[in-house]
């Protein structure tokens, strides 16, 4: 199973990540969110950094022109859109770079009424917590409500997912509405700082998630 870890602003962290196989890291490109990468790592050593892992730039409700200069200065391969994006600026934006297009699901969401006019328009869904601000709550939704829709794209599982999960995790992707699961995007719940994880409880769960 492939991991994302969101929200880094060290390098020697996504270094370390890096060589453990990680297959994605997030930097987050929201003003607002606690782990704004801002100036805590410059675009020019992230762009050169030579790392394996895919480098995911985190938006809410950006312009086209934020994104790509973003995607130019850091050397960004994929694209998460958080917010409240169309499909069509989904579709333009995922017409130069991978995008994902991320969801926040609430107890009483219908997700496929949620995502039926995304398909076209983007490459991954990420399903989140629904929480009173964009971005990240640290808690997790009912995974039960993904079995009751036909989803047509791979998604990312997010929110609230701890070291505590790997199991969760296996069962669920042993059920038919885990089929399409592409990867888990962790957080929160391995952080000792915004921004700054608690590397010693995420390297066992990496190693153990990559074993699913």
């Amino acid at each position: 199973m492939r991991i994302k870890v969101c929200s880094l602003t060290q390098m020697e962290q996504i270094q370390t990540l890096d060589d453990l196989g990680v297959e994605f890291v997030g930097f987050m490109f929201y003003p607002k969110s606690p782990r704004f990468l801002g100036n805590l790592l410059s675009p020019e050593e992230v762009r050169k950094a030579r790392w394996k892992t895919n480098k995911v730039g985190i938006f809410v409700n950006p312009s086209y022109e934020e994104v790509m200069r973003a995607v130019d200065a850091y050397g960004l391969h994929m694209v998460q859109l958080h917010g409240d994006e169309t499909p069509k600026f989904c579709e333009r934006i995922s017409e130069q770079l991978e995008t994902i297009k991320a969801f926040r699901v609430g107890p009483e969401d219908n997700i496929e009424w949620k995502v039926r006019n995304y398909s076209g328009a983007c490459d991954l869904f990420l399903f989140d917590t629904a929480g009173i601000q964009y971005g990240g709550s640290g808690r997790k939704f009912d995974w039960a409500l993904l079995g009751e829709v036909q989803l047509a794209k791979p998604f990312i599982l997010s929110g609230g997912i701890g070291p505590e999960d790997v199991e969760n995790i296996r069962g669920f992707r042993s059920r038919p509405s885990g089929g399409n699961l592409f990867a888990i995007d962790v957080n929160s719940k391995f952080e000792v700082q915004p921004g700054v994880k608690n590397m010693e409880n995420l390297e066992p769960f990496i190693e153990a998630v990559h074993k699913i």
